[in-house]
């Protein structure tokens, strides 16, 4: 299993009237989180599209708990609990600064090669920098 965090603050324009985040808003908030915790691993977007992989999301889940709030300091803690094939599902958890549970939710993206447009395998390359993480450590 590899998991990754990532912080950000909450900006104005990300809330309601109210001050609390747009529901909306935790989308981009998964992206960015998943896009850091590959990063944390050296992989990034950039790097698997001019390899021709893109990583369309073709699902997406929320569960809300408790509102985030305008200058909230939020942590998103992206899990990875299954090695990638041709897809790769993505669970995350959102976290205030007082350590409460605020929202949960997964993606799952599936691996497609830009040239044919069709799904494909998980990069080997990718694989192995996601196998140390699976490996049975008993």
């Amino acid at each position: 299993m590899f998991t990754a965090q990532t912080q950000l603050r909450v900006r104005y324009g990300e809330t309601d009237q109210m001050g609390v985040v747009y529901h909306g808003n935790y989308a981009l908030y998964f992206e960015i989180a998943r896009t850091e915790a590959l990063r944390q691993i050296d992989v990034t977007y950039r790097s698997l599209e001019e390899n021709g992989i893109m990583m369309p999301v073709v699902n997406l889940t929320v569960n809300y708990k408790k509102p985030a709030k305008y200058d909230d300091l939020l942590t998103i803690k992206s899990i990875f609990k299954v090695m990638p094939t041709v897809k790769t599902i993505v669970e995350y958890e959102v976290y205030n600064e007082a350590d409460e549970l605020l929202c949960t939710g997964q993606t799952t993206l599936v691996f497609v090669d830009m040239k044919t447009n069709k799904v494909t395998r998980c990069p080997q390359k990718l694989i192995d920098i996601f196998t140390p993480f699976f490996e049975d450590r008993s």
